[in-house]
């Protein structure tokens, strides 16, 4: 019996003994969760721009006729190189070429006039000096000498404008170019300035491109552009921007940018699709590693390091834009301040870490 009780005695002793172990154990803190972290820095942080577009000349323009007609010959040609004052088309010319003639015979008979009246003002002249004609008839014939001057002159001015009118049935290059569009073909009866053809001149080329209002609003003025080939990126020129649309495009709501490009190769002809990469600073930013980035509330959050007393917190940010490898934040974190950058998933508020490579 003895024996008994001296066991429960010791069994008793046991369990008080472990229930102080336990509670011994329950009053050591845990260690510091072992995280790294990055001190925040704002830099100046480029956004990129890339858009695809086309290659224009830099100058074209559209030729026509200004008077209506039926074509008579055509030598234009789409791919057509041509050179200034060159005949591209032609116009029945045979009404033209009457009214010049008619012209022609108007002038003479007017001249034929004008010296018959300036050898009538001479005679009335010489007689009103020697006192044998009146003045009323030296009056008139210095009006008719006037008149017949008038219409000459009207008759020169018709035959200058029938020249125009013949001259106007050839339509001559203005510029050295080249053809990109065709009108009508010979036969046709066209309309005056209804468009034959358009020259694309030789002088520079144009990158075109549609870009929407808060790119450009974002992007200097001076911003620089590398142009190149969509099927040949190692064709490029670099560029900068010449003219911006003044309306938005309404189908789109996107403006047309023209960059007006340096030295362009000779493989970007016209027509051909390109990209265009630009880098515009938009003012400092702050970027901090992808790995540090986590959720609270189902938005995104970072957890902030509190130096003087070792505790994490976490914190909403705004993220501006991010990669597999950087996020950069628009709001929400300021310079100086310490984030986690490993070991995000197993914190909690209050937590205490230990930085890895510290002393513990």
């Amino acid at each position: 019996m003895p024996t008994l009780r001296m066991m429960v005695v010791a069994g008793a002793a046991a369990l008080l003994l472990a229930a102080c172990e336990r509670d011994a154990a329950s009053d050591i803190a845990p260690a510091p969760r072992p995280v790294r972290t990055t001190t925040i820095e704002k830099r100046e942080s480029p956004t990129p721009f890339v858009f695809t577009g086309h290659i224009e000349a830099e100058d074209e323009m559209s030729v026509a006729f200004r008077i209506s007609g039926r074509l008579l010959a055509n030598n234009i040609r789409l791919g057509d190189r041509v050179e200034a004052g060159q005949l591209l088309a032609q116009l029945e010319s045979q009404n033209e070429l009457n009214a010049l003639r008619q012209a022609q015979a108007a002038l003479a008979a007017a001249q034929g006039q004008l010296t018959q009246a300036r050898n009538h003002f001479e005679r009335q002249q010489t007689l009103l000096a020697q006192g044998w004609t009146t003045r009323a008839n030296f009056e008139a014939a210095t009006q008719a000498q006037q008149t017949t001057q008038s219409q000459v002159d009207a008759a020169e001015a018709q035959l200058s404008a029938a020249h125009d009118q013949v001259n106007f049935t050839e339509l001559r290059a203005d510029a050295p170019g080249k053809i990109i569009e065709t009108g009508p073909a010979a036969g046709e009866v066209i309309q005056a300035g209804q468009t034959i053809a358009r020259i694309a001149r030789q002088d520079g080329r144009d990158a075109i491109f549609e870009v929407p209002a808060q790119l450009i609003r974002a992007a200097p003025a001076n911003l620089q552009v590398t142009v190149s080939l969509t099927d040949d990126p190692a064709v490029s020129a670099h560029g900068r921007i010449r003219q911006v649309a003044a309306q938005a495009n309404p189908v789109t709501r996107t403006f047309e940018v023209r960059v007006g490009l340096t030295d362009p190769p000779a493989a970007m002809r016209l027509g051909a699709t390109v990209v265009g990469r630009a880098e515009a600073s938009a003012g400092p930013m702050i970027d901090i590693p992808a790995t540090a980035l986590t959720r609270m509330n189902r938005q995104p959050a970072v957890w902030i390091l509190d130096p003087s007393t070792k505790t994490v917190s976490v914190r909403n940010v705004d993220v501006l834009r991010f990669d597999q490898a950087q996020v950069i934040i628009s709001q929400g974190l300021d310079a100086g301040e310490i984030v986690v950058t490993a070991g995000v998933q197993a914190l909690h508020p209050g937590q205490k870490v230990r930085i890895l490579g510290s002393e513990p």
